[in-house]
């Protein structure tokens, strides 16, 4: 077992603790050893996915967007003699709360054997913790590069108006057409640009966090989503011209998120300060009643805010228990620049207020995101030594 310091001196100095080699493994081959099918459409219509729904009675669940995509895939199930109905939930941003939650359990108990989710994260979240408590196979036909909960086990739900994290169930099938994906609107791939990028933040999250509190760490975990990180990175050019190896890119390290996930058994691989800062807002969205924006846009943001709280840390006058360690693990991580560079290439925004975030809320979910989760982060270790304070007009003025 390696030390503590073993381990920080690999993340300094930029190597991965283990190598994947992901470039030379196609999602397809990946997904195997998380035994989920992922699966490209082909002439023969996702053969092994047939297979698998043959004789059982498939419930397609879309929402007001992605219908269009639900019933000409109902009609292909019937072609091939497979029983197949469409529910489609009454909005066009449907929202993973108790009702929502209850109206789709209602609708699948007693009357399918299989559930597919076609949509992104909203739809799949739903699916996932439905047939979870159901007990019933589900699998989800992507309709958009835009988020990280494909494969993961775990489901974000809104409970009370209170952002909550439940246990779920992989999906059986991961279903991707690439005409599908390619048709998304831009934004939405940049979505999943923001929740990849991401990771920079949360594994240096983790990494701190196991520094100053003794948190576990999974190693495996943080080098497989590492390493696909890494690759996605050096394909954003090719995402960004939204040709089919960029997308297939994308979508490797998305799904990687999942999995990384699934080994270390909680969502420490994928989700850090950035995503508290998310779902602080989110909360605030609802409160608002006041439309979400994409969770990927909201955590890019985060991102952004994260980079300058380690990139800052250094310079900061206070001597505090945690800086040294900060600063050293800010190192390798990009530029806060950079990273909003990446986010407006494909039409995301850079700054809070541009997603409709009063300034109020802005300052308080500096001040109030880290009490979401009882996670350790770059913000946690601000708050906890009273620095928050002291940057807010710096970082209004930066990405408000």
């Amino acid at each position: 077992m390696r030390s503590v310091n073993a381990i920080f001196r690999e993340w300094v100095d930029g190597a991965p603790a283990k190598c994947y080699n992901l470039p030379m493994q196609t999602i397809v081959e990946l997904s195997k050893k998380y035994g989920i099918n992922a699966e490209y459409a082909s002439v023969a219509f996702y053969p092994v996915f047939r297979a698998g729904v043959a004789g059982r009675r498939v419930l397609l669940v879309s929402d007001e967007n992605t219908c269009r995509y639900a019933a000409p895939f109902a009609e292909k199930l019937h072609g091939y003699g497979i029983a197949a109905e469409e529910f489609v939930l009454p909005a066009r941003e449907p929202v993973a709360d108790e009702a929502t939650c209850a109206a789709v359990e209602a609708r699948a108990k007693g009357a399918c054997d299989y559930v597919l989710a076609v949509g992104a994260g909203t739809i799949n979240d739903i699916v996932k913790y439905v047939t979870f408590r159901l007990g019933l196979p589900c699998g989800v036909l992507a309709t958009a590069a835009s988020m990280d909960g494909y494969a993961s086990g775990v489901t974000p739900l809104i409970r009370k108006e209170v952002k909550v994290t439940e246990s779920a169930h992989t999906v059986r099938d991961i279903l991707l057409d690439t005409e599908i994906l390619r048709n998304a609107p831009r934004l939405m791939t940049g979505a999943g640009v923001g929740d990849i990028l991401a990771k920079y933040c949360c594994l240096t999250d983790w990494k701190l966090s196991s520094l100053l509190t003794g948190e576990a760490l999974n190693t495996d975990a943080m080098a497989l989503m590492r390493d696909a990180l890494d690759g996605c990175a050096v394909s954003l050019p090719n995402i960004r011209a939204g040709g089919v190896a960029g997308l297939n890119d994308l979508m490797r390290a998305l799904l990687v998120s999942g999995y990384a996930m699934v080994i270390a058994g909680n969502s420490r691989p994928a989700s850090g300060a950035e995503h508290h800062m998310s779902h602080y807002l989110e909360m605030d969205f609802l409160r608002r009643g006041k439309p979400i924006p994409l969770h990927g846009v909201k955590v890019g943001l985060g991102t952004l805010v994260s980079l300058h709280l380690y990139k800052r840390v250094a310079a900061l006058a206070q001597e505090f228990v945690g800086k040294e360690i900060a600063a050293a693990l800010a190192v390798p991580l990009p530029s806060p620049e950079w990273a909003a560079e990446q986010l407006a290439s494909f039409g995301c925004p850079t700054r809070f207020s541009e997603i409709g975030v009063p300034e109020e809320t802005f300052r308080a979910m500096l001040l109030h995101a880290h009490e979401l989760r009882d996670r350790f982060t770059i913000l946690t270790l601000y708050n906890r030594n009273g620095l928050t304070e002291g940057m807010l007009g710096e970082l209004t003025e930066l990405f408000y």
